[in-house]
């Protein structure tokens, strides 16, 4: 039985040790956008050493539509070595898509996070990120997106 408590320990001990130590802010851009050109002004706060919100607003313009929408996810961050991270999270988005000759109609995604990141010497972080999401029982708006933002 100690031999079992003691691994438990261990385990959890390790586990929490690998994670990193998340900057208490951040802000910049992400750049993506899934199924058309976007960008999004994109804002990280630290809850915890490894855990984080974030909040990106969004535009997609495409030959087809143009899109706003606000996105909030919640993070864990991991350490994989020195300043280079991996993170994964999930959220939800609100988003008013405009369609070309079709109208517009208000959209709601769940969506999933799963990137990496480096945090530079200067208060710089770089990301590259994958977000997939599900919305009006599709999958739909997903976008791979690379961020800069600045650590403060």
């Amino acid at each position: 039985m100690k031999k079992v408590l003691f691994s438990i320990l261990f385990i959890a001990f390790a586990t929490t040790a690998a994670f990193s130590q998340v900057q208490p802010h951040a802000i910049g851009l992400r750049f993506g956008g899934g199924d058309g050109v976007g960008t999004e002004i994109s804002y990280q706060h630290a809850l915890k050493s490894n855990h984080r919100l974030e909040a990106d607003l969004g535009f997609v313009s495409s030959s087809t539509f143009n899109r706003m929408q606000l996105t909030g996810l919640y993070q864990w961050v991991w350490n994989i070595q020195g300043a280079f991270n991996w993170y994964a999270g999930f959220g939800a988005g609100l988003g008013q898509h405009s369609f070309k000759n079709a109208g517009s109609e208000l959209q709601f995604n769940l969506n999933g996070n799963i990137g990496i990141e480096y945090q530079l010497d200067v208060p710089v972080q770089f990301s590259l990120d994958f977000r997939p999401a599900f919305g009006n029982s599709q999958f739909d708006n997903s976008s791979m997106a690379l961020a800069a933002r600045y650590t403060f």
